[in-house]
């Protein structure tokens, strides 16, 4: 999908391919959310308020980043069998292009994939936004995140990481209240 050892012209133009294929067909995007930012918001890891409210269904998350007013509710069904897999991930929102490119890139990431790889991606996709721009030590790791490395260059800016994180800790939530609803 990509090339690691890409230049850092070939990565910013990739990047701008993604967000402009995300802006114009967004992966496992559907409407069936409200307008959720709520005054009930909880802080949720470091980068997004988590709004608690009556239409986040088991499996369902809801995130708010207050710095930009992005906005995103994730759904995830997982199977009922183990290892647990992800059966479908859509989410609806809206927000600036960075973490809308991020929730498509996302769901064709872990969409199908273990619970335990879409945890991993998560992580890899989070040490990505912590490396300020210099990637990650590991090829593979960088591999496994196909289109995701174009988020490299966010992580240069600070105030972006949380646009690009908000999806994937809606993901990281959804996840878990899914599997805790089947216990």
């Amino acid at each position: 999908m990509n090339d690691v050892a890409m230049s850092g012209g070939d990565l910013e133009q990739m990047y701008q391919e993604v967000i402009l294929e995300a802006a114009r067909d967004p992966h496992g995007k559907e409407h069936f959310a409200p307008d959720l930012a709520s005054e009930g918001a909880s802080q949720a890891g470091e980068s997004t308020i988590q709004a608690s409210h009556e239409y986040c269904t088991p499996g369902e998350s809801h995130q708010f980043n207050p710095t930009c007013g992005d906005e995103a509710t994730v759904h995830v069904e997982v199977s009922d069998s183990e290892p647990h897999t992800i059966k479908r991930l859509v989410w609806d929102g809206h927000g600036c292009s960075i973490s809308q490119a991020s929730l498509s890139v996302m769901v064709d990431l872990v969409e199908g994939k273990s619970v335990d790889e879409a945890m991993h991606l998560a992580e890899t996709f989070h040490r990505l936004m912590e490396s300020r721009g210099k990637g990650l030590d590991d090829e593979a790791a960088e591999e496994s995140l196909e289109d995701g490395i174009v988020f490299q260059g966010v992580s240069r800016y600070p105030m972006r990481i949380k646009c690009a994180l908000l999806g994937w800790e809606g993901m990281k939530d959804s996840v878990a209240k899914a599997l805790a609803a089947k216990s």
